[in-house]
């Protein structure tokens, strides 16, 4: 299951593996990049997730896009 999502600006996507979040961020050209740095807790349902990323991305915020979107 990949669930993408605006984060800010930014185009990632959370896909769920054996029983884990991963997240990653989306290129223009359609590559995928493993984000490391952040752990999303397991016990999150997937409509928590937009809610989380906008928690741990905050700083990313600006004046012209300050939502978290799910487009999928």
């Amino acid at each position: 299951m990949l669930l993408k999502f605006d984060v800010f600006g930014k185009s990632m996507s959370v896909n769920r593996q054996n029983g884990e979040w991963l997240l990653f961020i989306e290129s223009n050209t359609g590559l995928r990049t493993r984000v490391y740095d952040v752990v999303i807790p397991s016990e999150l349902s997937e409509h928590e997730l937009a809610t989380y990323l906008g928690d741990i991305f905050h700083e990313s915020a600006r004046d012209d896009n300050t939502d978290v979107t799910r487009l999928n």
